[in-house]
């Protein structure tokens, strides 16, 4: 979901207004002093719903009618919100149990609102699963057996989603709120100016002359960029419009050019320090420290550039793909200079975490004000003030727009979560899981990857990641796993989908950009990414892997097993062996990873 692009001096005064209220809010709440939940959060969801029911592209585009129930629901919307926010006091008072026909009408505002920004923000099916979480809730005491629930009154159970904290204003969307908000606006500065170039500068200098150059560089600027924006989708559309013609120019097949940039894109998502907002839902559902989660994510993710690297090496033996010629390499004065504009503001944050131990959204905030210092200057060290302008606008609207559209998906989450609350069902399917599996992790973890590939294709990953260790995790903790493998097991089955067809968002979109035929594209990714299959199993095998933090000499040692076993892995699949060496390489690779597993059993 792109910022709007305005040319109307008007509209946009108007909403580079509404941006700054959205931004000015949320860094507020850092700096204001314990504010409470429902009235932090609903206030949150007013602010969300113009960018996604008037604004967003999808609502622009629409027929007169469409863009005027825009308008209604966001008029609705807002006002719901506003009352539970002017009325936090008393209904805190009613312990999640509606009064009168006005409040009944205010939650099914509440819930009507959320499905359609919902839907017009990312589609049908994840409204359509919380839908059908609505009507299990209501009408669930009709299905007779296990699977059936004893019910809920309308008004409790109406009441505990909409003015209590245990649905619309549940912890997930405190993490929207106080966390995502903070981090997404930090992406949105920092891409407004000079450091995305200089992710393309240092990779380039860093990688360009190497065999397959191209290739890798768009790899290194697709972690450094993905890094901040959390998002494939637009990793690949930004990092995609210099990545892709530069590949294609140096002679790459396109299936190729295509699967490189989607690959490299997803694995922006698995990559410290925002983690496509799953290292901040983390925080909230294992009460583990935001410091241990991207610790502990840190090195698997590494692992995965690195099976993409070999990879590549092997696609670059294949086709004999050159590096970058030295003239089309940045000036090492243009790397140095540019690289500033994101180091600066990313010394500043970890600064702020690691040394100062201040809080991650503290640490942020700070960073956003280095961030925003530097989009007053550019790459020559000179001031404009048309371009300062450009910048700040830019830099509001995206912030605006992606913020928002994460409090959708999370909004809509929470309606799912709290339904699995209220009615039990979460608990019955980890008992479904548990029982299917025979109480034996293996199987347990291959159930609980195959739900989550099919719910990933359906919905984005943080959704999908939230809603499957809800009903999985519980059953993979009672398996043997602690809670942060669980979880990590669970957000990067949550991904494939990225790049698994049928519904392969990140191949779609690079597919598109240079116009190959996405199956082609889908295929070639897939083997790329194959860490992305196989490093969570990987984590389970070595649990040391994800232990950087408490256990770092055996965390590097299992990295070292699992990196060699990708290799091999990688290698065999792509090189241009014959089907025995290929069977060879890819069992051994298996073996070196897995060896453990054999050994126990």
């Amino acid at each position: 979901m792109q910022a709007p692009v305005q040319n109307n001096l008007p509209v946009r005064l108007l909403l580079v207004s509404l941006a700054s209220l959205l931004v000015a809010f949320h860094l507020g709440l850092i700096f204001s002093g314990l504010t409470p939940n429902l009235v932090s959060r609903p206030i949150h969801m007013a602010l969300a719903l113009p960018w996604i029911l008037i604004i967003g592209a999808k609502a622009q585009a629409g027929s007169l009618l469409y863009r005027s129930a825009g308008w209604l629901l966001c008029a609705l919307g807002m006002g719901a919100c506003f009352y539970i926010a002017y009325n936090q006091s008393v209904l805190g008072d009613q312990y999640g149990s509606l009064e009168g026909t006005f409040q009944i009408a205010v939650a099914m505002t509440l819930l009507t609102v959320v499905l359609e920004a919902a839907r017009r923000a990312i589609g049908w099916p994840l409204p359509i699963v919380a839908f059908l979480a609505l009507l299990y809730g209501l009408f669930g005491q009709y299905i007779p057996g296990e699977f059936g629930h004893s019910g809920t009154p309308l008004t409790s159970f109406l009441g505990t989603l909409t003015i209590a904290e245990g649905g619309l204003w549940g912890s997930l969307t405190g993490v929207s709120v106080s966390v995502v908000a903070i981090f997404v606006i930090f992406g949105a500065v920092l891409n407004a100016g000079e450091a995305g170039q200089g992710f393309m500068n240092v990779a380039a200098a860093a990688a360009g002359r190497l065999k397959g150059g191209g290739a890798k560089v768009s790899v290194i600027s697709s972690a450094l960029f993905g890094s901040i924006s959390g998002s494939a989708s637009a990793n690949v559309a930004s990092t995609g419009a210099i990545t892709l013609p530069a590949m294609t120019r140096l002679g790459y097949p396109k299936r190729l050019a295509a699967a490189v940039e989607a690959v490299a894109s997803s694995g922006g998502q698995i990559m410290p320090p925002l983690m496509g907002a799953g290292a901040f839902v983390m925080v909230e559902l294992t009460g583990t420290p935001y410091t241990a989660i991207i610790t502990a994510a840190l090195l698997p993710a590494l692992l995965y550039f690195f099976a993409v690297w070999i990879g590549i090496d092997a696609y670059a033996t294949k086709f004999d793909l050159s590096g970058i010629a030295k003239e089309d390499r940045p000036p090492a004065k243009d790397v140095l200079v540019t690289s500033a504009f994101f180091l600066i503001p990313f010394s500043v944050l970890l600064w702020g975490m690691f040394i100062a131990s201040f809080t991650p959204q503290y640490a942020a905030s700070l960073a956003i004000l280095a961030g925003g210092l530097l989009l007053l200057v550019n790459r020559q060290f000179s001031i404009k003030p048309s371009q300062i302008v450009v910048r700040l606008e830019k830099a509001l609207n995206t912030a605006a727009t992606q913020v928002s559209m994460i409090a959708s998906i999370i909004l809509c989450a929470s309606i799912i979560i709290g339904v699995l609350s209220i009615t039990g069902l979460g608990v019955k399917i980890t008992s479904l899981i548990l029982s299917g599996s025979g109480g034996l992790l293996w199987p347990s973890l291959l159930l609980t990857a195959l739900a989550c590939l099919v719910l990933g294709m359906e919905v984005p990953t943080t959704a999908a990641y939230v809603i499957c260790v809800s009903v999985a995790g519980p059953a993979l903790i009672q398996s043997g796993l602690e809670p942060l493998q669980a979880h990590l097991f669970v957000f990067w089955f949550a991904l494939i989908s990225t790049i698994t067809p049928p519904v392969c968002g990140a191949v779609f979109i690079a597919a598109g950009m240079i116009g190959e035929d996405w199956l082609k594209v889908a295929v070639t990714a897939m083997a790329l990414g194959i860490g992305l299959y196989i490093i969570p199993l990987g984590m389970i095998a070595n649990p040391d892997l994800i232990a950087l933090g408490e256990r770092p000499f055996g965390a590097v040692a299992s990295a070292l097993q699992v990196g060699l076993g990708l290799a091999l892995i990688s290698y065999g699949m792509i090189a241009a062996f014959r089907s025995p060496v290929r069977v060879l390489l890819i069992a051994a690779g298996l073996a070196v990873i897995f060896i453990r597993v054999f050994i126990d059993a």
